[in-house]
């Protein structure tokens, strides 16, 4: 299935355009966490599939900070209640949700580990985030 162009108003795009697709809060926080922990990282690794948002390279860690909407979280029920352009956005989604899964597979292909989190967990709950991954670095 194609895409379909998406009819959409000025203020639709308008919203769009400000929507931030790299270095959001909780990518931020979580990348100034691990600096003071002493990892050394990198941002928006485009050199590994999926260009992770945070990257460990010497541990050989892919971090993604996912937002909910753009990356299906709870898709089963969320989907059914999508009701503007529906058939455009749920074949997006559903095409993100596919290319996050080959990206994922792919990296640890490649002897990575892809870790992600859901845009809300490192806002709820931090430190469970901040320790997966330490503990992640502390079993290679």
């Amino acid at each position: 299935m194609k895409h379909q162009k998406l009819k959409t108003t000025p203020e639709i795009s308008q919203r769009m355009a400000n929507i931030k697709l790299k270095r959001g809060d909780s990518e931020a926080k979580l990348a100034k966490a691990l600096w003071h922990k002493g990892k050394r990282y990198r941002l928006n690794y485009r050199k590994l599939p999926g260009s992770p948002d945070i990257v460990l390279t010497k541990a050989k860690i892919a971090i993604f900070i996912d937002g909910e909407f753009w990356h299906g979280y709870d898709w089963v029920n969320r989907n059914l209640k999508l009701k503007s352009n529906r058939e455009y956005w749920v074949e997006k989604i559903e095409e993100n949700i596919d290319r996050d899964n080959r990206n994922n597979l792919r990296l640890r292909d490649m002897g990575w580990i892809s870790i992600r989190f859901w845009e809300k967990e490192i806002k709820n709950d931090f430190d469970k985030c901040l320790n997966i991954i330490i503990s992640t670095i502390g079993s290679k």
